[in-house]
């Protein structure tokens, strides 16, 4: 075939396959309905800015393309379309094919029969699948995630707790290569797994140029963790950050520090120093003050009984929470409560 190469896959398990010269990584993607706009354009000008010299676009060392059953334009969850350049057919011709994702609906009902199909023939050839956004929720709910770790937004952790069973969820870290699975939580996180792609595939100058380009400053490992809910505690230490944000995903129902470990792989005495190290403090003194925190923030902000704000953050009752909230800010819940009434106009403000 003319201006074509023969150049084996990227993975061991595939056969030599016919490929355009130069390219290096072929990607093709599957856009569900109401698909997160911003996590394929972040995916995908990663791929671009890596195929040519510069910012010219060319598709020199990837290659890429949406695809469809039906060749229908596909409406993102912005309300913006993009339009399919090709149909389903061979799912060999690509090192991997990217499920983007996008709006939760009640039944995930964002891909078809014909998708579904097409993605089960490329995993029996060994094709990796890429979850992005919700897209690992569609892959797993085709079947296609047993025995694999799914990496999901802490934004979505409830979500996909309550509809699937028989798969963990991790939602502290921006994304998982778990083999022939690969996830991420969507948003900037796409842009990180794509380079990690092209730094595989091309070449780690072109993936740096690539994130340069897009104003990003460095390429992050996939076990670097997710932002979560803001906190006002500051520290560098991933092992730190990624407990703080499952203490912030387990706050009505608190974990101890031996099974957080546990969940982490990590030994109770190691996060116990990393702890004492980064912020001077132990787990359970940072667990308390992120509920307590959070409880405070419930009484300034909301209507909530101070028994509910009570067990939505963990302790066992208004008089626990009373009690230990008193020691930590020198006043009840009930007087932060009486001085935001008696002072509608700083509410207000």
């Amino acid at each position: 075939m003319a201006g074509t190469t023969m150049q084996p896959s990227s993975l061991g398990n595939r056969a030599l396959r016919v490929r355009p010269a130069g390219v290096r990584l072929s990607v093709g993607f599957i856009l569900a309905k109401r698909f997160t706009l911003c996590a394929f354009a972040n995916f995908v000008d990663v791929l671009r800015l890596a195929a040519d010299e510069g910012d010219r676009s060319r598709p020199i060392m990837c290659d890429w393309a949406v695809l469809s059953d039906t060749m229908n334009a596909v409406p993102s969850s912005s309300g913006i379309t993009v339009q399919p350049n090709e149909r389903l057919g061979d799912p060999g011709r690509f090192d991997y094919i990217v499920v983007v994702g996008g709006v939760m609906e009640d039944d995930l009902s964002g891909l078809g029969q014909a998708y579904i199909e097409y993605l089960r023939k490329a995993a029996s050839l060994g094709i990796p699948l890429v979850g992005v956004c919700t897209g690992g929720f569609l892959l797993h709910r085709a079947g296609l995630m047993d025995g694999h770790r799914c990496c999901v937004s802490w934004f979505h952790h409830a979500d996909f707790l309550e509809q699937f069973d028989g798969l963990n969820p991790v939602s502290d870290q921006i994304f998982i290569d778990d083999g022939d699975r690969l996830t991420c939580s969507g948003g900037a996180s796409s842009a990180h797994l794509a380079a990690y792609l092209v730094d595989k595939h091309v070449g780690r100058a072109q993936a740096i140029k690539s994130l340069h380009i897009m104003i990003i400053d460095d390429a992050l490992r996939p076990e670097k963790p997710q932002p979560g809910v803001p906190l006002d505690i500051s520290t560098n230490d991933p092992m730190v950050l990624r407990a703080l944000l499952l203490m912030q995903q387990h706050i009505d129902n608190p974990l101890s520090v031996t099974e957080l470990a546990r969940r982490m792989g990590n030994s109770k005495r190691q996060l116990e120093r990393h702890f004492r190290a980064a912020l001077g403090a132990s787990p359970q003194a940072a667990f308390l003050q992120i509920r307590l925190a959070l409880a405070r923030h419930l009484i300034e902000t909301t209507d909530k009984s101070v028994a509910t704000v009570a067990v939505e953050c963990g302790f066992c009752d208004s008089s626990h929470l009373s009690r230990v909230f008193r020691q930590r800010f020198d006043c009840t819940p009930y007087q932060v409560r009486r001085a935001r009434l008696d002072n509608p106009e700083v509410e207000a403000a």
